[in-house]
């Protein structure tokens, strides 16, 4: 039995404790966000926040999960249903193209702005989540507003 907090409600499931993070959030919880893309933890796709740190959740085991704060994408606006500020710039910025990327994209910006309030082009484009479509200018734009945003 492995007991993970995720987005704030906890949960105690028969798994694994090798098991990846990624398939525990999206299999055994049913929160389908986060996604799957590369499994090596190159793309970002399924990034999430462990205790407010962006990680890969497709290479964290949720036996080293297990007593943290896992917030996900449908964690991150607040329980009002209040978009995140990074959530509400990527729609003001029409971001999105395919949107594959998008929820790991989001986690890894709000993470960003936490530890780099106002971050220069050079720190955003340190976050290193791929966006197969290229939509990196408009990823930029959108950080730059909700750094504004929460000015």
């Amino acid at each position: 039995m492995v007991t993970l907090k995720v987005n704030g409600q906890t949960h105690t499931l028969d798994i694994e404790p090798d098991m990846p993070l990624l398939w525990a959030i999206r299999d055994e919880i049913g929160l389908t966000g986060t996604k799957f893309g590369c499994g090596i933890a190159q793309c970002g796709a399924c990034t999430v926040h462990i205790d407010g740190v962006a990680m890969r959740s497709c290479s964290v085991t949720v036996s080293s999960a297990s007593g943290k704060e896992i917030t996900t994408i449908e964690g991150l606006a607040s329980p009002d249903g209040k978009l995140h500020p990074v959530q509400a710039a990527w729609i003001a910025e029409d971001v999105p193209q395919c949107g594959y990327c998008q929820s790991g994209q989001i986690m890894a910006a709000s993470a960003l702005l936490r530890q780099k309030p106002n971050p220069t082009d050079a720190d955003i484009d340190g976050i290193t989540n791929i966006c197969r479509c290229g939509t990196y200018i408009r990823i930029r734009r959108a950080i730059h507003r909700a750094a504004a945003t929460k000015a």
